[in-house]
């Protein structure tokens, strides 16, 4: 597999379901937004993300290189076991084409995806 690390620290922000999107959202290179009945949580640029607003920062990004067809299986299995066997927590987003990767260990998730054979683009 190969992994680009997007140039950026990232936040995960934690809104109340009913709250419109706030226009601080939508800014930087990253966002992903899920709304469910219990919570609008938001990933993006941890620099936008407003003082008042509860959120855990600190985040770097992994993007794996897709398009990963959905019929692919054992992705995001393979790369949180690899993460996991070098105690890096992860945040896993995926998308249509592909997955994204936030770990908090940025330099420990490097060295275990790369002596798994993987590559990563700084």
């Amino acid at each position: 597999m190969r992994f680009t690390l997007l140039d950026c620290r990232f936040a995960v922000a934690l809104l109340d379901p009913r709250d419109p999107l706030p226009p601080w959202s939508e800014q930087g290179p990253f966002t992903s937004i899920t709304r469910t009945p219990h919570e609008l949580s938001i990933v993006c640029a941890e620099e936008h993300v407003p003082d008042d607003v509860r959120a855990e920062d600190g985040w770097r990004c992994l993007a794996l290189e897709g398009p990963i067809a959905f019929e692919t299986i054992g992705v995001a299995a393979e790369i949180t076991r690899i993460l996991a066997a070098r105690s890096v927590s992860v945040f896993v987003i995926s998308t249509f084409d592909t997955d994204y990767v936030l770990v908090k260990k940025i330099d420990e998730a490097i060295d275990a995806l790369l002596t798994a054979g993987h590559e990563v683009r700084m």
